[in-house]
């Protein structure tokens, strides 16, 4: 076996991350940067239309329109001219693309804001909402956008990473829902949607530097490598201050959503009764640690005093113990608050009551299916008897009918058709065989148990004496 070259293989792996033959050269990539920064004319005049475009995709809830927005805006330009100007020690860049992030991001508010004062629709959608929580992952998304952006930047083949890093990094709608909060006075949007775009801002201008020190760009000033130092050390406590709020939050919403997720397993392994459903249920953890599950119930009424002793024992079990529980159901449903009742509780009780119905109809097609059959074995003796009558005299009387048989040694069940003949006279072999293979080819069976009897006229004849007497 030959002996692994380390070397070889160091070497070879290096040569797949070598970037000298794919960059362009530094005077050019600077050149695009600086291009970007400025918001004058048809910059400011673009960023205001991509203001206005993303405030509508996000007051009709349209991830499309928004994506759209994002693509047309210019804002990663001043912000990758404050990463560059870190990275190469220009300061008058810096000063300049600071102003102009500035000047964008307070037009972009402004637009905003009138937007949705004049707007007749000021609800919050689900869109407005996901840029109120930043998280670690903000963090994570908008280093890793801004590196993917110095890079292509910076290199001979452009492909459309921009457009992508401009999607993923997310930089219009925080801004969109800043001046959506400062028009409806609501400032949790204002104050979570700005730490939003602060976090995008930030990391996106750290990968930069980043990537500008890895593509070894030559510094500019190098006359006071003092200010060089204290700017890079502002810039990394900036970083390292905007991410620890990021990461609380995460830790945070990891709590919480555990917390549901275990809630979720209780009511679905625990909360499984023969004629009460589960309508809906709310798992809620406050800031101060207190935590709370409401379960809402249809169907049967249960005591539900013996009900939340028996359950509040078993959330050890899957680690939410200590929350308070709370049962909803028929008897109880008024004290529910009047917005308690959400939409998404009118949908559930919807499809709830939906296929119950539905189980019902199945249920009822089953029970007709049943009766049919039964009620065509009734009958059937009737139909064929005029045929019987003239294919085998030897027949007296005749019945059809269907029953379950059950193996001793097995329990298990199968279904056997039973036809109980009474004869005139004794019917020779060969000619019950004719009669079996008559009936199984008139009423359609694949077999046919055919079984002699001597009492399917005893009843009518008891039935006659007993009408003799009653008219006596």
């Amino acid at each position: 076996m030959k002996q692994i070259d380390l070397k070889a293989f160091s070497d070879a792996v290096k040569d797949y991350f070598d970037l000298t033959s794919f960059l362009i050269p530094q005077a050019e990539a600077e050149e695009v940067i600086r291009e970007g920064i400025s918001f004058r004319g048809t910059n400011m005049l673009v960023l205001i239309m991509a203001i206005f475009i993303a405030s509508l995709g996000l007051n009709v809830n349209s991830t499309a329109v928004i994506i759209g927005a994002m693509l047309i805006s210019p804002l990663m330009g001043p912000i990758i001219g404050i990463g560059l100007a870190v990275g190469i020690q220009d300061f008058d860049l810096m000063k300049r693309s600071f102003r102009n992030l500035f000047m964008a991001a307070a037009f972009s508010i402004a637009t905003s804001a009138l937007y949705f004062l004049i707007s007749p629709v000021n609800e919050g959608h689900s869109e407005l909402l996901a840029r109120t929580s930043p998280t670690i992952y903000d963090v994570l998304i908008g280093f890793f956008g801004g590196a993917a952006g110095i890079i292509a930047i910076g290199s001979k083949t452009k492909g459309n990473v921009i457009p992508g890093v401009a999607i993923a990094t997310a930089l219009m709608p925080p801004l969109c829902t800043v001046g959506y909060g400062l028009a409806t006075w609501q400032l949790n949007y204002f104050l979570g949607a700005l730490y939003l775009f602060f976090i995008n801002s930030v990391f996106i201008a750290c990968a930069t530097t980043v990537g500008v020190k890895a593509m070894k760009y030559h510094v500019k000033d190098f006359s006071n490598p003092q200010r060089a130092r204290r700017v890079r050390n502002t810039i990394y406590t900036v970083a390292i201050l905007t991410m620890v709020p990021a990461v609380i939050l995460t830790y945070r919403m990891y709590r919480v959503n555990a917390f549901q997720t275990s809630c979720a397993k209780f009511v679905d392994q625990e909360f499984s009764f023969p004629a009460t459903q589960v309508l809906s249920y709310k798992a809620v953890r406050g800031a101060g640690g207190d935590r709370t599950l409401t379960v809402t119930l249809m169907g049967r009424v249960l005591p539900e005093d013996s009900l939340v002793m028996a359950m509040t024992p078993r959330m050890e079990q899957f680690g939410i113990g200590g929350t308070k529980l709370r049962i909803i159901q028929g008897d109880n449903s008024m004290q529910m608050k009047p917005g308690e009742l959400t939409s998404s509780m009118v949908r559930d009780i919807y499809q709830v009551t939906q296929s119950t119905i539905n189980a019902q109809r199945q249920e009822i097609d089953s029970l007709r299916a049943v009766a049919a059959v039964t009620a065509r074995n009734d009958t059937i003796g009737a139909t064929i008897s005029p045929e019987i009558k003239v294919l085998f005299p030897q027949v007296r009387d005749i019945a059809v009918t269907r029953g379950i048989v059950s193996n001793v040694d097995t329990r298990r069940l199968d279904t056997v058709n039973v036809v109980l003949v009474q004869y005139r006279s004794p019917m020779p072999r060969p000619q019950e065989e004719k009669l079996r293979e008559y009936l199984q080819a008139r009423l359609g069976y694949r077999s046919i148990d055919i079984v002699s009897s001597t009492r399917l006229t005893s009843r009518p004849s008891t039935d006659k004496k007993s009408s003799k007497q009653d008219k006596r």
